[in-house]
């Protein structure tokens, strides 16, 4: 949870499973490099499985485990609570 890709990435798995590809084009300013080392980490973690489709070329879809899906309701609190603090946050970056 250490990077802004990682969230973007789980919050994105939790409407739906993607293909490598859907999830570069939906993931503004990614690389294909870091894509697929976040991925990888997610899948290490147990929180995104990767299941391959035996067509030619091979197909990845990516989605998220139980273990990741258990994270989409803190993840949504914890972006309510941006949205009901953006304006003191806002005025605290005035004042350093």
């Amino acid at each position: 949870m250490s990077d802004k890709w990682t969230l973007l990435l789980i919050t994105l798995l939790g409407r739906q499973p993607y293909r490598f590809n859907e999830l570069h084009r939906a993931v503004e300013g990614i690389s294909q490099r870091m894509l697929t080392r976040t991925l990888r980490m997610l899948e290490s973690d147990g929180l995104v499985e990767r299941e391959v489709f035996p067509t030619s070329p091979p197909s990845v879809e990516y989605r998220l485990t139980p273990l990741g899906a258990s994270l989409l309701e803190p993840l949504s609190a914890l972006a309510n609570w941006a949205v009901d603090h953006h304006a003191e946050i806002a005025a605290a970056r005035q004042h350093p």
